[in-house]
């Protein structure tokens, strides 16, 4: 119980951090443009890229973030002549890579605005093709890639660079707060036997310590829109049945009938569900308040089993 409240404390902390920071939204419906001199126009892919530009910037910048929609998974989604004119008009586009959002890449050199700033997170991390696409939740990914960000507001205006730097350094005290929530999960549960329906966890597993035991042929193919191999889908049903995974991770934007299938085996066996979504949930808040609710389920979850409850 101790350590719950002591997480209680810090999820209010980074809250009111988060709050403090300017956060403007701009939605898609409109194609992005310089609303004012020093203002950048910027499109996001993604709205968790969307939401960490936009804290950076304040209000020195104009942001869209395409991929917003909690009811849609973001591997399928479809651009629209919307999107073509956003990226077109905009100074500054962040994309994700990794094969997530090739459209939006086809869109930028489809578009070919001269003068315009594409930060490719995959490209800036170095990480090799073929690789697990959800950058966003790896801390380490995170940070250099909001110093990245940084870098290229600079970049773009530099006579606005001592702004930019106090930006800066409220997201860091932010995002410090925040990953103080997973450096607990990691002292508190590390080695705990957790279980995950898609690749999306991969990176928090592995940054917690925790012991990510499904099968990658189903989470890879479960993330890639097919069918997990046979093979893969009974060691995952005999894992949930074994009585040692304490936890199933469960992707609420790529849901199937072998993902429910999975779901329901794991609440007949005391196996406590913890949703996470691909998309900033509700669309509407920030990557910090976003992350730290399911920080918080994990953690709350884990230490549920570990009290025996």
């Amino acid at each position: 119980m101790k350590m719950t409240m002591k997480l209680v404390a810090v999820v209010i902390a980074v809250v009111v951090v988060v709050g403090a920071l300017t956060y403007l939204s701009v939605t898609s419906s409109a194609p992005t443009k310089r609303d004012a001199p020093g203002v950048i126009s910027v499109v996001a892919a993604e709205n968790f890229w969307g939401s960490l530009i936009t804290q950076l910037g304040g209000s020195h910048v104009s942001v869209t973030s395409i991929v917003s929609d909690p009811n849609a998974d973001p591997h399928e989604y479809e651009a629209n002549a919307s999107d073509a004119r956003a990226i077109a008009n905009a100074q500054f586009v962040i994309e994700n890579g990794e094969g997530y959002d090739d459209w939006c890449s086809q869109l930028v050199a489809s578009a070919a605005t001269p003068g315009q700033v594409v930060l490719n997170v995959q490209n800036t991390l170095g990480v090799a093709s073929g690789g697990n696409p959800h950058f966003w939740y790896n801390p380490t990914y995170v940070n250099t890639t909001v110093a990245a960000m940084y870098s290229d507001l600079v970049g773009l205006a530099p006579g606005d660079t001592s702004y930019f730097q106090q930006q800066y350094a409220s997201v860091n005290v932010s995002l410090a707060g925040l990953y103080g929530e997973a450096a607990q999960i990691r002292d508190h549960f590390r080695g705990q036997e957790v279980a995950s329906t898609e690749s999306i966890f991969v990176y928090l597993a592995n940054w917690t310590d925790l012991n990510l035991v499904s099968p990658p042929a189903f989470m890879e193919a479960v993330a890639e829109g097919n069918d997990p191999p046979e093979q893969s889908v009974v060691t995952f049903q005999d894992q949930l049945e074994s009585g040692n995974v304490t936890v199933l991770v469960y992707n609420e934007q790529t849901v199937t009938p072998i993902t429910q299938s999975m779901k329901s085996i794991a609440a007949q066996n005391n196996v406590t569900i913890v949703g996470v979504t691909e998309t900033i949930q509700p669309p509407g808040t920030s990557f910090e308040v976003w992350m730290n609710a399911e920080y918080l389920a994990l953690y709350n979850a884990l230490n549920s089993k570990a009290l025996g409850q």
